[in-house]
């Protein structure tokens, strides 16, 4: 498996986390995979292999590109044979204006916009195995968009605040940091990323204590919830089975037996 992340320039940064690529042989035989909840909605490319997503009617084939919204809970996807994907991690508070989308709850989003042009030239460039220019050219097409928007402060200063504290602020301190009221944030909020100021840093906490079982499956925690900001370990263990579906507890064993071997810093695609 080879895994490449790439930060985005600062002209970006208040609206994108970062850039990345994977590719990964996933065998013949379909096979059945979660990603995980994070703070972050990713807008993926994909090439080469099957990619696919459980539907009550059966397998759907995913487009190239296709949105992963916030999620409250494990989605299982369906790939095949060598699958190459450049994802771009976005703030959920800005990633629809980046798209010119109305905000949604949808898990997973299939769309129809002109980004799905940029998939031939980036699929040119991963087939020649030159994931830089492929990355450089994402990157690109992004610098152009994010040229023409407005920038909403609020939402920036807000984002910041949240960001920093790893989602452990109360509403009314993401206000103050944003300097507005939490009746204007929490509308400004619910317009841009279609959840609350209270919903996303829910994910943010979650993930902090997701990628620290990941990094140190052994770690007390009792002591890692007092750390993330949590009432106590239990109350840990419900926030963390309401979005992975399992304990920490649970969670931490199976990463010790290898079952969650991805690096964080990537969409959470683990075998299930």
């Amino acid at each position: 498996m080879q895994l490449q992340n790439v930060d985005p320039p600062k002209e970006l940064r208040d609206t994108i986390k970062g850039f990345w690529y994977m590719s990964r042989d996933f065998g013949e035989t379909p096979s059945s995979f979660e990603i995980l909840p994070d703070g972050y909605a990713e807008i993926i490319f994909h090439f080469g292999g099957a990619c696919s997503i459980s539907t009550p009617e059966g397998l759907q084939a995913l487009p190239s590109p296709f949105l992963v919204g916030l999620l409250n809970q494990p989605i299982h996807i369906y790939a095949q044979n060598q699958l190459e994907i450049i994802g771009i991690k976005c703030f959920p508070w800005t990633v629809f204006e980046l798209l010119g989308l109305p905000p949604g709850q949808d898990g997973v989003r299939i769309f129809e916009h002109p980004i799905a042009q940029l998939h031939a030239p980036l699929a040119q460039w991963v087939q020649a195995g030159n994931i830089g220019e492929a990355l450089a050219q994402a990157t690109e097409y992004f610098l152009t968009t994010r040229a023409r928007l407005a920038t909403d402060s609020v939402l920036g200063k807000a984002g910041t605040a949240m960001r920093e504290a790893n989602g452990t602020l109360p509403v009314s301190h993401v206000a103050a940091a944003a300097h507005a009221t939490v009746r204007t944030l929490e509308r400004k909020f619910k317009q841009a990323a279609g959840y609350t100021v209270k919903d996303v840093s829910g994910l943010m906490r979650f993930e902090q204590a997701r990628n620290h079982l990941l990094r140190y499956p052994t770690t007390n925690l009792a002591g890692l919830a007092q750390e993330l900001g949590y009432t106590d370990q239990a109350h840990l263990s419900r926030e963390f089975k309401r979005y992975s579906g399992t304990t920490p507890a649970a969670f931490a064993r199976q990463v010790k037996s290898g079952k969650h071997n991805l690096p964080n810093d990537f969409v959470a695609f683990v075998q299930a």
